[in-house]
């Protein structure tokens, strides 16, 4: 057990709170270890009806993983690095299999790691507050924790979009695309939390009794630009369409994309475009974990993590710094299939 995380039973609920705000409760492999035994337990429980993720305090509900400590390890043998992956996606797993109900509040930011625990919840409770992305391209990583999966399932071509910008998405847009199943209004989660703790075999009633008026979604707004200039599934005609569009937008968005990895953007096209054939979730996370195995050895992980998170000088040296430099054959061998003894495994029974 870790004071990062507490644990515990209230009433017929189950309740896991993420306990680290001064990381903006980014998981540690501890974490989620004790998340993993606490879910396995109370899946057998007669006495436990109801999961609840949230966290204690604090300006969000998870920023990721431990990126630092996993960019240390990367740098060295990648054992640990490793490690951490292989028992994080054993836990996005288990709460996608998961039987009993659950029930995820993405208030405040929700991202990487906090994405692979909230979305394969059966709740997933949004707020204005929610502040959703997955950013790894900035850092040299990928759309892990079934990103995948979830970010290929988005309409048209929001997902690509999302995946490669690291684009952040608030709660009505959460809602409007499916992240997100309940928008409730920031200053209503503790009260609609209680209601549920108090009755969680009426939780559905709870949830229409705290709803509230949905704002607009400024992304659907943008969808069919999105779908028309990320139509392809090779970067350099994305990169192409936006230059050749030369409206604001598209311009705004081609300087984001030239700050991010060259390579990590190239895997997530990639990545989406064999997660839209994947219905097994354990396949899915079989796939992502061999990405993740492969993309950590390469240079850009460490190197993102240093100019933003480290020295934060915000001027990464991609390496390739060209998308044309990255080569289909170098895409394909990080995607190549692990060997049994190293390839990731699902927890026994789930």
């Amino acid at each position: 057990m870790t004071d990062d995380i507490l644990i515990f039973v209230e009433g017929r609920t189950g309740r896991i709170r993420l306990n680290r705000p001064k990381a903006i409760h980014a998981l540690t492999h501890a974490m989620c270890t004790a998340m993993i035994a606490a879910l396995t337990a109370w899946a057998a429980d007669d006495a436990v009806d109801l999961v609840m993720i949230d966290h204690v305090d604090g300006r969000g509900f998870c920023a990721g993983g431990d990126i630092r400590l996993i960019a240390e390890s990367a740098a060295e043998d990648g054992v640990a690095a490793r490690a951490f992956f292989h028992e994080e996606y054993r836990l996005n797993h288990l709460l996608f299999t998961y039987a009993k109900p659950t029930i995820a509040f993405m208030d405040g930011i929700t991202m990487g790691g906090g994405v692979g625990i909230s979305q394969p919840c059966s709740i997933r409770v949004v707020t204005d507050r929610t502040v959703y992305a997955m950013p790894e391209t900035g850092i040299g990583l990928f759309t892990d924790v079934g990103g995948g999966r979830y970010l290929s399932r988005m309409p048209g071509r929001t997902g690509r979009y999302v995946g490669l910008t690291g684009a952040r998405l608030n709660g009505a847009e959460c809602l409007a695309t499916s992240l997100g199943t309940h928008y409730v209004a920031g200053n209503d989660v503790e009260p609609l939390k209680a209601a549920i703790l108090g009755n969680p075999r009426g939780i559905d009633a709870a949830l229409r009794s705290a709803i509230t008026a949905v704002p607009a979604a400024p992304l659907l707004d943008r969808k069919a630009d999105i779908d028309r200039l990320f139509a392809a599934d090779r970067y350099e005609d994305i990169l192409a369409a936006l230059a050749a569009d030369g409206g604001d937008w598209a311009l705004a968005t081609l300087k984001t994309l030239e700050g991010k990895s060259p390579r990590s953007c190239k895997v997530v096209l990639r990545l989406l475009a064999e997660a839209e054939r994947i219905d097994d979730f354990g396949v899915e996370m079989t796939m992502e974990y061999a990405v993740a195995a492969h993309i950590i050895k390469r240079p850009d992980f460490v190197e993102g993590v240093r100019a933003l998170i480290v020295d934060k000088d915000g001027a990464p040296r991609w390496n390739p710094a060209n998308p044309a430099a990255v080569a289909d054959s170098e895409v394909d061998a990080i995607f190549a299939p692990l060997a049994p003894g190293e390839a990731w495994t699902p927890l026994p029974n789930a």
